[in-house]
């Protein structure tokens, strides 16, 4: 049955099911009490980010998901509000 789906209803649902992938493996490392293990789900943390990120910018070139350009006064507020955090 050609047609049942779109294709920007195909990225968003593979888009939306890496966002619960990577939820699940934070939690996984988060909660690993054994090394080698937390490591392991560190790695593969790391992979479904990456696959993540291709999805988003695939979705991005294909014009199914638009960022519109940051004010250059909101980066650099986010940046000093962000970078207090992290002292």
């Amino acid at each position: 049955m050609p047609g049942i789906y779109t294709e920007k209803e195909i990225y968003g649902d593979a888009l939306a099911a890496q966002k619960a992938c990577t939820s699940q493996f934070n939690l996984a490392a988060n909660e690993c009490t054994h090394e080698d293990v937390r490591q392991t789900m560190m790695k593969i943390l790391n992979q479904e980010h990456d696959i993540q990120k291709s999805v988003f910018d695939n979705m991005h070139a294909s014009g199914f998901y638009p960022t519109p350009a940051a004010e250059e006064k909101k980066v650099q507020e986010a940046k000093q509000k962000f970078s207090q955090c992290a002292k």
